[in-house]
């Protein structure tokens, strides 16, 4: 009887712990997601603007993507000079 519900109780804190752990990575993928998009959603805004060119190949695509915004504006800076 006590072994028994030692047994649930231990399953109840591991299952509430995974849940904490699950919230937190959802948590970080969801941001990490929202700033891929966002830096390519920039990297397409950029090039619309006439005088800046930047060319649009895999390697800005990561750098936009990983960078996001600044990753965007680096890109614009560096093909400005």
């Amino acid at each position: 009887m006590i072994m028994t519900l030692l047994v649930i109780a231990i399953i109840v804190i591991l299952a509430f712990a995974s849940i904490g752990i699950l919230r937190t990575s959802l948590s970080v993928a969801i941001k990490i997601i929202a700033h891929l998009l966002l830096g390519w959603l920039s990297l397409a805004i950029i090039n619309i603007l006439p005088g800046i060119n930047v060319p649009i190949n895999i390697i800005t695509m990561i750098i936009s993507g990983f960078g996001g915004i600044w990753g965007t504006i680096l890109l614009v800076i560096l093909s400005l000079l």
